[in-house]
C-alpha cells in the first residue's frame, strides 16, 4: 500500500497552477462529478516518496516527469543531465514547475494529462440516468 490514498470515487489531481496547461486541465476536472482533491504543487509540498509512488504507478522513471525544455531547468541544469533518482526528486522538490504535465489518479488509475481533453478518455460514462 502506497501513501497516496486511492478511491474509485474521487480524483487527485497533482499540477501546478501556474502553468496554463495545469490551470486549464484543473478547471476541466473541477467540472467533473467526480470528488476532486486538487494538489497545487506550487503551494503544497509533494514529498519524494508521493512523487516516487507517482512515477511508478504512471510506470515511468522519476526523471521522466521533470520537462527538461523547461527554462528553468537549462537554466540551471544545462541540456545534457545524468543524475540520480534522488537528484531528480530534488529538483522537483526545488523546482515543482517543471513538472512535465499534471498528473491525476482516477481511481486506482495513475494518467499524465497533457490537454483538457486527454482526461475524458479516462473518466467513465455515468450511467445511473440511464433508463
Amino acid at each position: 500500500m502506497g501513501v497516496i490514498s486511492t478511491d474509485n470515487n474521487e480524483i487527485k489531481l497533482f499540477f501546478h497552477s501556474e502553468n496554463s496547461i495545469g490551470k486549464q486541465i484543473q478547471a476541466y476536472v473541477s467540472a467533473s462529478e467526480k470528488k476532486l482533491l486538487a494538489i497545487d504543487i506550487s503551494k503544497t509540498n509533494v514529498t519524494g516518496t508521493q512523487w516516487t509512488e507517482l512515477a511508478a504507478g504512471l510506470g515511468i522513471p522519476i526523471s521522466d516527469l521533470i520537462n527538461k525544455e523547461h527554462p528553468n531547468f537549462i537554466k540551471n541544469y544545462g541540456d545534457l543531465v545524468d543524475l540520480e533518482p534522488e537528484d531528480w526528486l530534488k529538483i522537483l522538490d526545488k523546482q515543482p514547475e517543471v513538472l512535465t504535465t499534471p498528473v491525476a489518479i482516477i481511481g486506482k488509475k495513475f494518467v499524465q494529462l497533457t490537454s483538457p481533453s486527454d482526461f475524458v478518455k479516462y473518466i467513465e460514462p455515468d450511467s445511473k440516468d440511464i433508463h
